[in-house]
Order: C-alpha cells, then structure tokens, then sequence
C-alpha cells in the first residue's frame, strides 16, 4: 500500500488543509467512475462554476477490442482502439492523456458501488476504508475489485492527492427498516444481509437538479425509475429514499441489460444442484448472461432491440418483458408513496427510448400518470399531458458531477 492510504491522521489533514486552499480559486477533481470491464473520467474545476475540463472513457478492459476515448485540453479529442490489459494500465493512460493536455488534480473523487452497513456518507479514503471495502467484495465481485484497484492505482500515480469515496447505496440509507429488510432469521440480518439499494449518485444529483428547477415537486412524492443497462427505481419522499427496487446486491429488481433482476430464491438452488454449477458460474449467469441479453439471445442494447423488434420475435419479447416489469415495479413504488406527484425518466434508456417510456406508461392512467405523445416521442424536459396529475420528466443524470461536489464538500471539511 502506498504512503497516502497508510498514512496518519495528521498527514491527511496536512494535505486535505492544502486543497481546501486551492478550492477557494477552484478545486480540480478528477473523478473515477469504474464498471465492470470500464472506466469513466472527468477532471472538474469546482470553482463558482462547475467546469468539465476533460473526460475520458475506456472500454472493454482486459479484451482484445479495448479502447479509448477522450476529450478536453488543448489537444483535439480522439477514439482509438488500444491494448488496456488492466485497470492500472487504464489509470496510467489516464494520467499521460492529462499531462499531455497540462492538466493535473488537487484531489480525487470514486464511485464505489457498495458501501455495506457502515458507511453512509462519502468518505476520505484511508488505510482501514480500503481494507473495509476489500472485505465487502464478497457481496459485489464484479464491481469492488475495480473501485479497490482504481483507489490503489491513483495512490501511486498521485500520492499527495487525498482521495474520496462516493458510495452509491448512501442515499439509501435512510429507508425504513422495513423496507431494508429481509424475511430471514436475525442472524443472518444482523450481519448485514439486508437491503441497500444502488444507483444513489444518480438519485441524488436528480433530485438536486429537481430541487432547483422544481423544488415544490422535490419535497413531494417523487418516483425516479434511472433505467440503462444497469436499472432501478427509487421511491423519494421529501426529499429522503423510502424505498428502492435493488437489494442485497445490484443484480436485483428491474430485468437489466445482462442481469434478471428479482429472482425466486428456488430457481437459483435448483441451478446451483446441477451437475457442474459453481457459485462463480452462477455469478456469470445471473450478472452476464440474463436480462435483456438473454432474454433475445443477440444483445443487450435496447436501441438494437427496439431496430430489430419487428422482425426478431426474441428481440421484441425483450423488450415486452423489460416495460412489463418496469411497470410492475412503478406500482409498487407509487403505492409505497400513496401515489406519486412526479415521475422522473433517467438513465441511457430513460432518456432516450420513447416507446420504452411510452410502455411503461401505458395504463396508468388510473394513478395520474397520462403522457403527452408528442412530447415524450421529442424527449422534451416535460412529458406528461397538461393537467396530469402526475408531472412525468425526462432528466439526464450526472454521476460525476455527484461525485465531484461530494469530493469538494469532503475535502472543505
């Protein structure tokens, strides 16, 4: 472990004291955004002004087709297919891409998907944090390992540079207990097998931007269904998550890109009593090879099956199978609330698949929620009918940007 994650509490204040100096003329925070075979970057200057200075995404790591893609700087931006053997290799290249544009951080912002029981709010990340986080694989193999690589790996590239974690089940954390619970013995809750919920960056931010745009509508009863590859939905009530469609892990709730979503407990002992099965190939399953993918056997893109509907039968009962479940979940949210007053779309497919929307929509008239055609077909910020009870919105998110404040407001502290 390099010097900045092991070192003493005073040596963290020494250096978190110097980029609180820096923030009054704009901290520059580069945050680091990983998935399961990705990275996303952004270095922000969080002055009065929230800047983008440079982004920079790398794709398919440790596969043959990787590549790169980045923007910002004094450079041209550029798309080139490149080696990235790993997540290391993906940060060095990274940190050339900035100082080739003359860029450089005061502080470092992650997204850790899974923070367990104990961290509810983002963290400066220490010695203890990281050897917390390594114990917590467990429950989320396919993301923790790279947070924990990306934490590591900006240690040494950067080493005077203190660094924050973003975690996205804090938002949740205010559920009711009922809400997080499990029906099984306390023991097992009482170690932490309860539920967390994901996507709380993406939460988060939409509701800060609700909060400015329509605050009346931000402390009411709001639902946000942040629909992509990786999808769920949120019940928020003044402001505070009451309820979510994930769990233990991300691998539940809405059916996804390549993960099934909500599974009867039964279907995956019956798999795991098959000659061969491996918890390890049961993870494969349930997080790489369900969902959408599985569902059509050719992709997980909805813009692909949404092309490919009229003449592939698999493709469009993928699609009916994703709205269908999208739907049954809404209700459930709304009847958590006592019914919604706004209904937020979010997300790759939130923000752009109409007839998804449109889908997920349909009937539910009954709860307010009635869509103006035209609108929605446009994606216009508004896309309820005048007079709806139910103001249904489309909203980009922002996760970095979540991360860059969380890291600034850290780091001030």
């Amino acid at each position: 472990m390099g010097a900045g994650l092991a070192c003493s509490a005073p040596e963290i204040e020494e250096s978190v004291g110097s980029a609180a100096v820096t923030d009054r003329n704009g901290l520059r925070v580069l945050t680091i955004n990983t998935g399961s075979s990705s990275v996303k970057s952004a270095l922000y200057a969080m002055g009065e002004r929230e800047e983008v200075l440079f982004s920079a995404q790398i794709a398919e790591i440790g596969r043959p087709e990787s590549w790169l893609s980045m923007s910002g700087g004094d450079r041209p931006a550029n798309h080139e297919r490149t080696p990235v053997p790993d997540y290391g290799t993906a940060l060095h290249l990274l940190q050339d891409a900035l100082a080739g544009r003359g860029l450089s951080p005061d502080a470092v912002g992650h997204r850790v998907v899974h923070g367990g029981g104990a961290y509810s709010k983002p963290q400066l990340v220490t010695a203890d944090l990281v050897t917390a986080l390594e114990a917590l694989v467990p429950i989320d193999p396919d993301h923790l390992p790279q947070a924990v690589q990306a934490v590591r790996a900006m240690e040494q590239i950067y080493p005077s540079l203190p660094q924050v974690a973003c975690f996205d089940t804090s938002f949740h954390a205010g559920m009711p207990a009922t809400a997080r619970r499990y029906a099984l013995p306390r023991r097992i809750t009482d170690e932490g097998v309860v539920r967390y919920g994901f996507h709380g960056l993406s939460y988060e931010y939409i509701m800060s931007r609700l909060a400015e745009i329509a605050p009346a509508e931000a402390a009411g009863r709001v639902l946000i269904a942040h629909l992509g590859n990786g999808a769920s939905m949120a019940a928020v009530r003044g402001g505070v998550g009451v309820d979510t469609t994930m769990g233990f892990t991300p691998a539940g709730g809405l059916v996804m890109g390549t993960r099934p979503g909500d599974l009867d407990p039964g279907v995956l002992l019956y798999l795991f009593s098959q000659p061969g099965e491996t918890p390890a190939l049961l993870n494969t399953l349930v997080n790489k090879e369900a969902g959408l993918l599985g569902t059509s056997g050719t992709t997980a893109d909805m813009r692909e099956l949404l092309d490919r509907e009229r003449t592939d039968p698999r493709a469009a009962e993928a699609i009916d199978l994703f709205c269908y479940q999208a739907k049954k979940f809404l209700g459930a949210l709304a009847a958590v609330l006592g019914g919604p007053e706004t209904l937020v779309f979010t997300g790759g497919i939130g923000e752009h698949a109409a007839p998804v929307r449109a889908r997920i929509c349909e009937g539910l008239a009954f709860l307010g929620i009635r869509l103006n055609r035209r609108r929605n077909e446009a994606s216009a910020p508004v896309i309820s009918r005048s007079g709806s009870r139910v103001t249904v919105r489309v909203m980009n998110t922002d996760e970095d940007l979540m991360i860059a404040r969380h890291t600034r407001r850290v780091i001030g502290r």
